[in-house]
């Protein structure tokens, strides 16, 4: 950064030049003035600035109209400088919290040059990994990205990844600068890596994941989890949808759902359900759509155990996708029920 930058600067970035260049003790009094909102801008980018250069600092401080300080001014930003300023700002407590919501905007930032290659180039780039270093990178990635490298993995190594995803805590900057500059530096790109950022795994990411997969990578994860970790296996599919998720939504929102799925394909997916769930969709179409259903379920005859797995994958990737929207709402069956 130049001392001619400074005119490109945001009012946060010069906000955070000028705290920099103050004592802990005066800068909080000065961060105590901004909403938390404001004090996560600035921090963010006190974090990002780690170093600034004496010239850019002196023109900064010019612009707000500061008085010079005395002794030897701060040209360090970093992540201790910014914990430490907002600890004497808010307390330790309001700290961790701006902190950690300033961790998961900032996460994925050092994969982000692998957003856009191919999932069959990323399993090249990842060949020979550890599967430690693999769910590291799928963590950072979108979910529906992810799933497609991790349904191109062999079996074994697939299961590895789901449950290094699933078990993952805090990745130190160490390893995730590490890891990107590694893989950087292998799939060809010019561009350097960014600040090193935390990422945190866990269940979630890994149940986005399977999600957005076809039913026989879903199916061989789990059971691979199943035979591994029963216990594991069972959290995830505990927060997965399922076909018969289908009884959990509004009348309302099962319409919704419906609407969007072929008269052959709903009846496929309805071959040997639960009472219920045929019940609650026969009870959701049209006079109509239902006639079409029973015509398309007597003609029907034996059909494979996979092309019914399969039809009831694409309802729920509509159920999974309308509620990742907003549009409908799935109600888990351990949540509170209503009263009338």
């Amino acid at each position: 950064m130049s001392a001619t930058a400074v005119a490109g600067l945001s009012g946060a970035q010069k906000v955070a030049v000028i705290l920099m260049q103050m004592d802990q003790a005066r800068a909080a009094q000065v961060m105590q003035q901004f909403s938390e909102v404001e004090a996560e801008e600035i921090t963010a980018e006190i974090v990002r600035l780690r170093r600034v250069d004496s010239a850019v600092a002196d023109s900064a401080v010019a612009e707000f109209h500061e008085l010079a300080m005395s002794g030897k001014r701060h040209s360090r930003g970093g992540r201790d400088i910014a914990v430490g300023l907002l600890e004497a700002s808010f307390g330790s407590e309001r700290a961790a919290g701006v902190m950690d919501r300033l961790a998961s905007s900032m996460a994925g930032k050092s994969f982000e040059f692998l957003a856009e290659v191919e999932p069959g180039q990323l399993r090249t780039l990842l060949d020979g990994e550890l599967p430690q270093t693999i769910a590291l990178v799928l963590a950072h990635l979108r979910a529906d990205r992810a799933s497609a490298v991790m349904a191109g993995l062999d079996g074994a190594l697939r299961t590895d990844v789901a449950q290094c995803i699933a078990t993952m805590g805090t990745a130190t900057p160490e390893s995730v600068n590490i890891v990107a500059s590694a893989l950087k530096v292998r799939a060809g790109a010019v561009v350097t890596p960014r600040e090193p950022v935390e990422v945190v795994g866990g269940i979630q990411p890994l149940v986005d994941i399977i999600n957005r997969s076809d039913s026989s990578t879903e199916r061989s994860l789990l059971e691979g989890l199943e035979e591994r970790d029963p216990r594991l296996a069972e959290e995830v599919r505990s927060r997965m949808l399922t076909f018969e998720d289908l009884v959990k939504l509004e009348a309302r929102d099962i319409q919704q759902v419906l609407r969007g799925i072929d008269s052959a394909m709903l009846a496929l997916a309805m071959k040997g359900a639960p009472e219920a769930v045929v019940a609650a969709i026969r009870s959701n179409v049209s006079e109509r759509n239902r006639e079409l259903l029973d015509d398309e379920i007597s003609s029907m005859g034996p059909v494979r155990l996979s092309q019914v797995e399969e039809a009831r994958a694409e309802v729920v990737r509509s159920i999974r996708s309308l509620a990742a929207e907003g549009t409908i709402t799935v109600h888990r069956g351990d949540e509170d029920a209503y009263v009338d």
